[in-house]
């Protein structure tokens, strides 16, 4: 079961939600880092469950669950966050519980990225690393006039794919952000790919890009460390101190 238990409640309606949650990688949490960062963004939910790791994350000298939502009423933006991968038979539940959140909150918009090889149906964008899918035409018709090429056909793995499914049972909008991996691209290029992509699709989000390459490769790295040590202690049901 997956719980999402609230500390402030904010007025969220109208705004967009992006899920960072780690995938194949670390890039969509490092993009969602990265935003939390830039637009000070005020924790307001613990994203729970006993499957999670008995983990606390320590930021600032406070403790802070593994799995959390930031967001902004001044922005009209929230964000989910993560230091560990999801189990795969959490995805759906996960997805469920992020929808009927965003759906209480009245947010309009639910924005997913996931690394996967793509099939975009514009064959003049072979360059682009992004393409999009919509759980709705809605969202089909924001993706094309945001200058985003549509997957034409392909498989969407894990909370991105659970993500589009339910949103596309519950008509809730939801924008699967596919980003193509390659061992020779940088991360921090594939997260500016990422976020740039996002402003598209919000285009009253202004973020400063400029420190993104450096900031990009501190984020991982604290993730990556955050990431093993949970791994450590999620196989062996043991503490362990955080450095």
């Amino acid at each position: 079961m997956i719980e999402i238990r609230p500390y402030k409640k904010l007025d969220l309606s109208g705004a967009v939600l992006i899920e960072g949650f780690p995938s194949t990688g670390l890039t969509s949490a490092i993009a969602g880092t990265y935003i939390v960062r830039s637009l000070n963004l005020t924790q307001i939910a613990a994203i729970d469950s006993t499957r999670f790791p008995s983990v606390s994350v320590i930021s600032a000298e406070n403790p802070e669950f593994p799995a959390r939502i930031y967001a902004s009423a001044e922005h009209k933006i929230a964000v989910c966050l993560s230091e560990f991968t999801l189990p795969a038979d959490l995805h759906v539940s996960i997805a469920r519980a992020i929808l009927s959140w965003s759906r209480d909150e009245k947010c309009s918009l639910v924005i997913s990225c996931c690394g996967m090889a793509t099939d975009f149906d514009d064959k003049r964008s072979q360059d682009r690393v992004i393409c999009g899918v919509g759980s709705n035409e809605q969202m089909k018709l924001k993706l094309k006039h945001a200058g985003i090429g549509l997957m034409r056909s392909g498989v969407v793995p894990g909370v991105t794919g659970a993500l589009l499914n339910e949103g596309k049972l519950s008509g809730i909008s939801v924008a699967g952000l596919l980003f193509e991996l390659s061992p020779e691209m940088p991360d921090a290029r594939a997260v500016m790919e990422i976020v740039e992509t996002i402003t598209k699709l919000v285009p009253k989000l202004h973020l400063d890009l400029t420190p993104l390459y450096q900031d990009a490769a501190k984020i991982e790295n604290q993730l990556k460390i955050m990431t093993r040590q949970t791994g450590e202690i999620s196989a062996s049901s043991r503490p362990s101190p955080y450095v």
